[in-house]
């Protein structure tokens, strides 16, 4: 059993990550309310592929919770019933959680995967949690962080269903992603934790303490950049999606500090990098943290002096969440190397 931690440890990594990928694609394409429900889509498993399937039909066969859109208003049914030749609304009962009821099936689609792969990754982290028992009596750490990371994804599933509850508030949507990058901080321990491998990382304190200003500076960097998302969505819905060379029109300071702090956090990484080579200490994911960062600046290019292209919003948004994971996996490297030199 202990063999699968680092392969469920890892396949849960990946899922999150596609968990994230998926939320950033949710939010380029505007299909958060995509499922006006949760659990369920539209009080379906398998959510319906097409409107009509969400309508009122006479002598059909309905289930208890069953959701359907009459008069613009989310309905659900209040007991099994098979409908007669008119609608009799004492069956019904009005969704109470929000007045949104709108269907569209790419968005419920896109919507839908999104929480499938989620619920995947939730199933793979359980495993997971299951699977460390056997390192209890060898180390309790491995143990704990996995149920800790089980508590924490059904936490971000309650997070998700708010969202979707409050019709999609930005400051809720803010903390899902954050919630998300903590998963990812906890999981990317778990790995770090379990590889036991000397890779002969060298230690320099001056690097070492740039790296500790570097990390915390990200996280600043990638909450002013969920404030500008917001500032966006706001004027997409405001001057619509045949505009977006103007959704940065006047933008306000937010959008500025966070263009400078880009600035800062590739010089740190250049001097990072430049120390690395120079002193030959290792720590290769800090090299690949600077190529992630890069593309960072690259796609924020893209998206103000370019309108936005296609893709580039989940891109960055992705990419911000694989720069934290590469720059967090590297402060535990570097101070597992600080360790190995105290200790020898």
């Amino acid at each position: 059993m202990q063999k699968t931690y680092r392969p469920l440890a890892r396949t849960s990594l990946i899922l999150v990550y596609l968990v994230i990928l998926a939320g950033a694609v949710v939010r380029m394409t505007g299909s958060g309310m995509g499922c006006p429900d949760w659990p369920k889509c539209f009080g379906y498993l398998i959510p319906p592929t097409e409107e009509k399937e969400l309508l009122w039909a006479p002598e059909k066969t309905y289930k208890k919770g069953q959701v359907i859109i009459r008069e613009e208003a989310l309905l659900l049914a209040r007991e099994g019933f098979t409908s007669g030749t008119s609608f009799e609304e004492n069956n019904w009962a009005p969704y109470t959680r929000h007045d949104y009821a709108v269907f569209n099936a790419t968005h419920t689609w896109i919507e839908y995967i999104n929480r499938l792969l989620g619920a995947l990754a939730g199933l793979t982290m359980l495993l997971l949690a299951v699977f460390s028992i056997s390192w209890w009596k060898e180390k309790k750490s491995r143990v704990l962080f996995a149920w800790l990371s089980v508590f924490a994804i059904g936490f971000q599933a309650w997070l998700g269903a708010t969202v979707v509850y409050s019709v999609l508030e930005p400051v809720k949507i803010t903390l899902h992603m954050f919630m998300a990058l903590l998963i990812v901080g906890m999981l990317l321990w778990m790995l770090h934790s379990s590889d036991t491998r000397d890779r002969g990382y060298g230690f320099d304190r001056t690097t070492y303490g740039i790296w500790w200003l570097v990390v915390p500076l990200t996280l600043v960097q990638i909450l002013l950049g969920t404030q500008v998302r917001q500032f966006i969505d706001h004027q997409s819905e405001t001057i619509g999606m045949a505009a977006k060379a103007l959704w940065l029109q006047d933008p306000d300071w937010i959008f500025y500090v966070h263009r400078s702090f880009s600035i800062l956090l590739l010089l740190l990484h250049l001097w990072v990098v430049y120390r690395i080579y120079k002193l030959q200490l290792g720590f290769r994911k800090v090299f690949a943290s600077l190529g992630v960062l890069l593309g960072l600046i690259a796609t924020g290019v893209a998206m103000n002096y370019f309108a936005f292209p296609w893709g580039s919003q989940p891109l960055h948004l992705f990419l911000a969440a694989i720069l934290f994971g590469l720059q967090w996996y590297a402060l535990m490297e570097f101070i597992r190397a600080s360790r190995t030199r105290i200790s020898s």
